[in-house]
């Protein structure tokens, strides 16, 4: 079996692709742990100057794989293998570039938020169906998306369950730019390298006041974590978890 998280390091650019395509990249425990390992290994590493999200042909991600959120509805242990991805995600020092082709579903959208650069295909949707699962928002989309996209723009993607299509994200201010599905990893690489060619002080000087304070995002995260865990054992979140796999 091939790696479902590919990690490359190359001019600079710590690169982490999503690999489990006949699965359209849905995240599993094991995934979520291997992305923070490279986040950590591209954070302590001199030579890397930003980190790059990749998916496959057609698909950055389906999020969270539902048969790990069935086991947890019926009785299994919540590891909290995303939250701490998130978290490092949020706390990392250097940029993040990503560059999306196809579906970014429930996390592939709402890490989004915490990138610098983000990139689409025309042919991408983002969507997050949380409340449709009997879930809620996290990646403390319930914080950063109103601010990015507007209080109504934000409810109708985390509460409605709107699908954003490539032009009304970039309408939105969710990504920087759409580019050919067959250009679109290229030009997200080239946006990380264009960075890594920066000074790297100054940039990280630059970027932590673009920022501000991540405190109040990961007490955010914190806090819609504990409620997702409880959302996750509760009648709703397992009959529509059956459901979404009965159709499957």
């Amino acid at each position: 079996m091939s790696e479902q998280i590919i990690v490359e390091i190359d001019a600079a650019i710590s690169t982490v692709q999503m690999n489990r395509a006949d699965k359209k990249n849905a995240l599993t425990s094991d995934m979520y742990d291997r992305m923070t390992e490279a986040l950590e290994a591209g954070e302590n590493d001199g030579g890397v100057r930003a980190h790059l999200f990749l998916g496959s042909d057609g698909v950055f991600t389906a999020g969270n794989d539902i048969k790990d959120f069935l086991a947890i509805a019926s009785g299994g242990n919540h590891g909290g293998n995303a939250v701490r991805f998130l978290k490092r995600l949020v706390t990392v020092k250097k940029p993040v570039v990503a560059g999306v082709d196809g579906l970014a579903i429930g996390i592939g959208t709402t890490m989004l938020l915490h990138c610098d650069l983000v990139y689409a295909s025309p042919r991408s949707l983002f969507k997050t169906p949380f409340l449709d699962l009997g879930l809620l928002p996290e990646a403390a989309s319930s914080l950063v998306a109103p601010r990015v996209l507007g209080q109504q723009r934000a409810f109708e993607l985390l509460c409605l369950g709107e699908g954003f299509s490539a032009e009304r994200a970039l309408a939105a201010g969710l990504i920087n730019a759409i580019v050919s599905e067959e250009a679109v990893a290229d030009h997200a690489r080239d946006m990380a390298r264009r960075i890594a060619g920066k000074p790297p002080e100054a940039m990280a000087q630059a970027r932590a006041l673009l920022r501000g304070d991540t405190a109040e995002i990961l007490e955010r995260i914190d806090r819609e974590s504990s409620l997702f865990a409880e959302r996750l054992k509760s009648d709703e979140a397992r009959q529509a978890f059956e459901t979404f796999l009965a159709r499957k």
